[in-house]
């Protein structure tokens, strides 16, 4: 099963549909099911619409497009698949019910990944009877252009489950980090929580605007970020001496910025506050126009980096 060329998509919204492109861009046939009225028609226009983003960043080659199937049940569509990718909402009813389908048919030595971003492996894995194919495969959206993948086991998972959900996300473009331990929110995204924090502490306590945080970061940090982590960057950015000079030359300055981070929740109020200013940001653009302007930063970013990502 070294290829993984039969895969299965259950739940097909836009994180689905994703899922979808970048498995058939890679030569893989892939069976859907989404249950929901229209799903069928809005997958495809969504593979139509990502085709040439794939095409440009060198995920799909003309003549490698895999077969696409649509399937009325989730336990049609994943028999016989190497490998399946679960995005179904996330509440637990929902994940345990498919769970408890699926099961029954799946192939033996198949892989079943869940996109699930909020909800823990353990809770998860508690919808089945032998949880040993089931591992955690959270991606960043859209998966078919950002390429971090997450991937967790535990003591109930087979060790070659793990290892095998992270050769097919590199079969099919991905890059994977190995998450350890269980926490919520796994890793990326309680890194953007964290920042996402301090961004409305400075709103809220008007240091600055939407608009001007929300630059402060995509002109400042953010482009270094994209290159490397941020470890890895105060590393390089202390010259002689590395990050050990680092630490001991800014200790005194991170202490007192730490103990000066905000500590908040969102409310109501809140959250009006932030629509008002990112409202002002958009500056009458649509979220489609938006949105489309983001993916191509984006694309441009990955083409551009590319050969340089290959070399390292």
């Amino acid at each position: 099963m070294s290829e993984y060329q039969k895969t299965a998509v259950i739940g097909a919204g836009v994180i689905g549909a994703s899922w979808a492109a970048l498995f058939l861009a890679s030569g893989r046939d892939v069976a859907v099911h989404d249950p929901v009225p229209g799903a069928e028609d809005a997958v495809r226009r969504y593979i139509d619409e990502a085709w040439p983003t794939l095409l440009e960043l060198g995920l799909a080659a003309e003549g490698r497009r895999g077969a696409l199937s649509f399937h009325a049940t989730a336990a049609e569509a994943v028999t016989g698949a190497d490998f399946v990718q679960e995005s179904v909402p996330e509440r637990i009813a929902i994940k345990h019910g498919l769970y408890a389908e699926i099961e029954p048919v799946l192939k033996p030595g198949a892989i079943v990944a869940s996109s699930a971003s909020g909800l823990t492996l353990g809770e998860m894995q508690t919808g089945w009877k032998d949880p040993s194919p089931f591992v955690l495969g959270h991606p960043f959206n859209p998966p078919h252009l950002i390429p971090l993948v997450e991937v967790m086991g535990n003591d109930h998972t087979r060790p070659s489950a793990v290892t095998g959900a992270e050769e097919f996300y590199k079969l099919v473009g991905k890059i994977t980090i190995r998450v350890n331990r269980e926490v919520p929110g796994h890793v990326a995204n309680r890194l953007q929580a964290a920042l996402w924090r301090e961004a409305i502490h400075l709103v809220k306590t008007g240091v600055a605007s939407v608009e001007d945080v929300d630059k402060a970061v995509w002109a400042g940090p953010g482009l270094r970020w994209a290159a490397m982590g941020p470890t890895m960057l105060f590393h390089l950015g202390a010259g002689e001496g590395g990050l050990a000079a680092f630490c001991e030359r800014y200790t005194d300055s991170f202490n007192r910025w730490w103990d000066d981070l905000g500590v908040l929740h969102l409310d109501p109020s809140l959250s009006a506050e932030l629509m008002s200013g990112v409202q002002q940001e958009s500056r009458d653009r649509s979220p489609a126009e938006l949105s489309s302007q983001r993916d191509a930063l984006i694309t441009a970013m990955q083409r551009a980096t590319a050969s340089l990502r290959a070399a390292s």
